[in-house]
């Protein structure tokens, strides 16, 4: 199957999910502004690298590709390494160090395998909350992001009612904003002590971008965490239980808003663009709220997004498949 018919197929799809998939190309490159024409392309990943042979081959090729692209920045939606692998310094470096090979800014969501799965089996015994803290003062210092090429972050840790929660950042830009939480899988460490002080500094935030969307008359808001939330389980399921207020809020703040609202996420690897939150009330599907999903190990690909102001649909979004990293399936 030809790319052209592949792009077609993604955007027949994307239109029935309201996501704005569009041909249209940048020729020239990204270009950025503000005003009435303003669009911009940036880059989705995540679940990566997983293993040794994605650290020396798979994950730089991906590298290699996204450099070669005009992208106003990268978001890595959590989990730089297995879950069966130990929490060292030396591995969250590691990665850190392949992220400065990232020419655009970078910003990284912490995922459940970098500090809540740090303590469950015995081959990765480590404190989690230690973890979450040493993944603060490597991943979240100064006012701006990773990257070779930074740009400035506001992060959620200047209200002292959240000072520990440098990780959750907004950045706005071409009309639309953007806010990162600590949200990780598979069940958002649900029951462990630290998840109310947590959950209720998300929620927050997420409201805050909300505030923020609306007083900028923005065009749209991304939220992006590493867990999938789990629309499809029932709320009563304990894989679901600890997304549940936050999934009202989410719901509440997409409907009053009435505008584009995208969800990325990671942590269930499988690639899709859906609409899967379906209204308290109606029973029906909230037309204004897109899911998109990262690809994730072991398939080591990623998603251009593009913002364009001229698109009532404000998102559109394109798989790019890596050449260095497809499979010979025969």
């Amino acid at each position: 199957m030809n790319c052209t018919r592949l792009l077609l197929i993604a955007c027949l799809s994307a239109a029935l999910f309201n996501t704005g998939c569009s041909t249209q190309r940048s020729g020239g490159g990204v270009r950025l502004f503000s005003g009435p024409g303003t669009r911009y392309e940036f880059a989705l990943i995540g679940d990566v690298p997983y293993d040794e042979t994605q650290s020396r081959e798979s994950f730089p090729n991906m590298i290699e590709e996204m450099n070669a692209s005009d992208l106003a920045f990268v978001v890595h939606d959590g989990d730089i390494k297995s879950g069966s692998t130990p929490c060292t310094d030396e591995s969250f470096e590691r990665v850190k160090a392949q992220f400065q090979e990232i020419r655009h800014p970078l910003v990284y969501v912490f995922g459940d395998n970098e500090w809540t799965d740090c303590g469950r089996i015995k081959t990765n015994s480590f404190a989690p909350l230690e973890r979450l803290q040493k993944l603060r003062e490597m991943f979240t210092q100064g006012e701006h992001s990773l990257g070779w090429r930074t740009m400035p972050l506001e992060r959620q840790s200047v209200d002292p009612r959240f000072a520990a929660y440098r990780e959750n950042v907004r950045w706005s830009l071409g009309g639309v904003v953007f806010a990162a939480v600590n949200v990780p899988g598979d069940r958002n460490n649900f029951g462990a002590p630290e998840f109310a002080e947590r959950n209720v500094a998300n929620i927050a935030w997420i409201r805050d971008a909300f505030e923020r969307a609306r007083k900028e008359d923005s065009r749209g808001v991304m939220l992006i965490m590493q867990a999938n939330p789990h629309f499809d389980l029932a709320t009563t399921n304990a894989l679901r239980r600890g997304f549940n207020e936050m999934l009202r809020v989410i719901e509440d703040e997409t409907v009053a808003f009435a505008k584009p609202v995208v969800l990325v996420h990671g942590d269930s690897h499988y690639f899709r663009i859906d609409q899967p939150l379906v209204g308290s009330k109606s029973g029906r599907r909230i037309e204004n709220f897109t899911r998109v999903e990262t690809f994730g190990n072991p398939d080591v690909h990623w998603i251009l997004g593009v913002v364009d102001s001229r698109d009532p649909n404000v998102f559109q979004f394109e798989r790019r498949l890596v050449k260095k990293n497809l499979l010979k399936h025969r």
